[in-house]
């Protein structure tokens, strides 16, 4: 088990968050000093968690194209809606870590999405710009559920690697909740590369505009 530094609460401020579709929550958002990698992750508490007996946890890598323009290149924007809903209800925490194109940064991604334009799949594409599949570290995660005084979690996530690093990092995780599969048209390559080269626990059905 790795043994991580020891992060610190800096802000809780209350914040109600309303999504495109209407639907609406309170939340509270929390900061933190001392996270390894110097970013501005964000924990939002959803939700009691403290009354669950055990608290549904999310780790949602941030994608603005995704998450804030509606981009239906990949699924994120509706995981992170699905997830504030379903975490809301049991009690929870999502974590949004600023990891951008699983860690290569915005302007990185684009570039990565041009590749994507000439053929090459998502992780293919990062291998070609010099960068691993997937960059990220899911310590500064780590950090943060230990500041918030949260022990075992089940976490809410399709891909493998983030319960593995986590237990890595002496999280103890009860169960994996497989989030839902928001397929379209236009990011079905992407999900299909998911569980290629990542084993993502992604069931894809065929989709009606696609079908003979």
């Amino acid at each position: 088990m790795t043994v991580i530094p020891e992060a610190a609460i800096r802000t809780r401020v209350r914040v109600p968050l309303r999504f495109g579709d209407g639907y609406s929550v309170d939340s509270e958002l929390v900061t933190f000093h001392g996270l390894v990698d110097g970013q501005e992750h964000l924990a939002v508490v959803l939700g009691e968690p403290h009354a669950a007996e055990t608290p549904l946890v999310r780790l949602h890598s941030e994608c603005l194209t995704g998450d804030v323009f509606g981009s239906a290149r990949c699924d994120c924007g509706p995981q992170l809606r699905e997830a504030v809903e379903r975490i809301a209800l049991r009690g929870g925490y999502l974590l949004y870590l600023r990891q951008e194109g699983r860690g290569i940064g915005l302007y990185n991604k684009l570039d990565a999405y041009a590749l994507q334009d000439q053929g090459r799949d998502t992780y293919a594409a990062n291998v070609e710009l010099g960068f691993p599949e997937d960059c990220r570290d899911y310590t500064a995660a780590a950090q943060m559920l230990a500041a918030l005084g949260v022990g075992g979690i089940d976490l809410l996530s399709n891909n493998p690697d983030k319960a593995g690093q986590l237990h890595d990092l002496g999280v103890p995780i009860r169960e994996r909740v497989p989030t839902g599969v928001h397929a379209t048209a236009q990011n079905l390559r992407y999900l299909r590369a998911k569980i290629e080269h990542t084993q993502h626990t992604i069931t894809l059905e065929p989709l009606p505009e696609l079908a003979n």
